[in-house]
């Protein structure tokens, strides 16, 4: 409530993982319901794709997140929680990285 996107995205990165961060791109605003995600939600719900940089912190587990931890474009955890995210959705966000002006996607 009362707070932009980019303030969210940064404060959840900082409770769930420990890193304070300055998103500087919106790379992607995704309809979750024209995307294979599972089971229907009784509610809509976008999903906003920011790159970010690190400014600071340190990698920390949260209340909702047990380990905290980097991956490579081909070291991607063989298990997704597609309920949240889904593997083309994260190959893309390698994409934005290796192209900076790339547009950002939307449905």
């Amino acid at each position: 409530m009362n707070e932009s996107p980019a303030d969210a995205v940064a404060r959840e990165v900082r409770e769930e993982a420990g890193f304070r961060v300055r998103p500087y791109k919106l790379a992607a605003v995704w309809d979750r319901a024209r995307h294979p995600h599972g089971v229907a939600q009784p509610f809509h719900v976008w999903r906003l794709f920011f790159l970010c940089e690190i400014t600071g912190g340190e990698p920390e587990t949260g209340p909702e997140t047990s380990e905290v931890a980097f991956f490579g474009e081909h070291e991607l955890p063989v298990e997704l929680s597609i309920r949240r995210v889904l593997l083309p959705q994260i190959q893309r966000m390698f994409e934005h990285m290796r192209q900076p002006d790339l547009p950002t996607e939307f449905d």
